[in-house]
C-alpha cells in the first residue's frame, strides 16, 4: 500500500500570528484560496472542528469532510479527511507557520495520502491535484496577506446584501433559485444557461446575462446548495472589473408562510481594468459603484421574480 508524503512551503512578509489567524478561520477561505468554493464549519470541542469543503481539483468539483486540530500556541493545524471523494482513499496533513522575524514567516503545508485500491494512475491524479492546489493556495495566501493593507486602504474588497420579504414558503423561493437551468424562461436578464449537477447539491452554472446597457456577459460559477436554507457560490469566470466574486443566497422562514430571502456578495475590484471599462478618469470608488449597481440589479431582479413565483405557488 503506497502512502505518498509531500511538502510545499512559501515565505510570507507578515507576522506568523497574522498568517495563522487566516488559516484558522475557514469562513474566509473562498476569498483567499482559488480552489475553494465553500466551507461549512462545525465545532466539535476545544480546538477541534469538523469542516465540509467544496473545492476544485484538476478542474473537477469535489467535496469532502475533514477534522481539524488547531494549536494556536504552536501555530500548527493538523487535518485529516473523514469522508473522502474518489479517487482518494485517505488524505491528511498539517499547516505549520514558523516565525522568521517580527514581519516574516515560513508556511509549510504537508500532505500524506493514498489512492483507492493503490491504483497508480489514480495516485498520479492525486499527485497533480495536491501539487496544483498546494502551490495555488500558498501563492494566494502570500498575495492576500501581503496585499491586505493595500486592499483595505484602497477599499478594493467589499460586501453588500439585498433582501426581500416574501409572503410565501422558503422552499418555493429556494426552488426558484436552485433550478438555475430554468432561469432563461424565468429571468429576463438571463439569455442562456449551461447547467450541471455532478453530485447532489454541487452545481456548475455557466450563463450569459444581459447588462443594463444591452451588452451580454458570460460567467461561470460553482454552487453549493445546502438543504433549502442556503446556496453558496463562487464565480470562476469573472467580468473584467472583478478579481473575486463570491456570494450566498439565504432563505429564512420568518413565520407561517413568510420568508426573508437575501443575496449577499463579496467582491474585489480589478484595478487594471478600471480605465479600460470606465474611462481614464474613473476611480476605485467609481468601479465599486458600477459593480455594486450591476450585481444588485441582477440580484434584486432574481429575488423579485422568486418572490412572485413563491407567492403564486402558496
Amino acid at each position: 500500500m503506497t502512502t505518498r508524503q509531500v511538502e510545499h512551503e512559501i515565505t510570507i512578509g507578515a507576522p506568523a500570528a497574522t498568517v495563522y489567524r487566516l488559516l484558522a478561520d475557514v469562513s474566509h477561505w473562498p476569498q483567499i484560496f482559488p480552489p475553494t468554493i465553500h466551507v461549512e464549519r462545525q465545532a466539535t470541542g476545544a480546538h477541534q472542528e469538523r469542516i465540509h469543503i467544496w473545492a476544485t481539483a484538476n478542474g473537477q468539483a469535489k467535496n469532502w469532510t475533514s477534522r481539524r486540530t488547531l494549536d494556536p500556541e504552536a501555530l500548527r493545524i493538523d487535518f485529516r479527511q473523514e469522508v473522502t471523494t474518489a479517487p482518494v482513499a485517505a488524505m491528511g496533513g498539517t499547516w505549520i507557520v514558523e516565525p522568521l522575524g517580527t514581519d516574516s514567516s515560513r508556511i509549510r503545508l504537508l500532505h500524506d495520502y493514498r489512492a483507492i485500491d493503490d491504483d497508480p494512475q489514480d495516485l498520479q491524479w492525486i499527485d497533480r491535484a495536491v501539487d496544483t492546489n498546494s502551490t495555488s493556495e500558498l501563492a494566494a495566501l502570500k498575495d492576500n496577506v501581503e496585499h491586505a493593507h493595500a486592499a483595505e486602504s484602497e477599499k478594493l474588497l467589499f460586501s453588500f446584501t439585498d433582501t426581500v420579504h416574501i409572503d410565501g414558503a422558503a422552499k418555493d423561493v429556494f426552488d426558484f433559485v436552485n433550478e438555475a437551468d430554468r432561469w432563461p424562461e424565468r429571468l429576463p436578464h438571463v439569455a442562456t444557461v449551461r447547467f450541471e449537477e455532478p453530485a447532489p447539491g454541487l452545481q456548475i452554472l455557466e450563463m450569459d446575462t444581459r447588462a443594463k446597457d444591452g451588452s451580454v456577459h458570460t460567467t461561470k460559477s460553482y454552487r453549493v446548495a445546502l438543504d433549502t436554507r442556503k446556496i453558496a457560490y463562487k464565480q470562476v469566470t469573472l467580468p473584467a472589473l472583478m478579481t473575486l466574486h463570491t456570494g450566498v443566497w439565504t432563505f429564512t422562514e420568518t413565520g407561517p408562510g413568510t420568508t426573508e430571502a437575501s443575496s449577499q456578495h463579496t467582491v474585489s475590484i480589478n484595478t487594471a481594468n478600471i480605465a479600460k471599462i470606465l474611462g481614464e478618469q474613473a476611480t476605485v470608488a467609481d468601479a465599486r459603484e458600477y459593480v455594486h449597481s450591476a450585481l444588485s440589479t441582477n440580484s434584486r431582479a432574481t429575488l423579485g421574480h422568486a418572490k412572485d413565483y413563491a407567492e403564486r405557488t402558496r
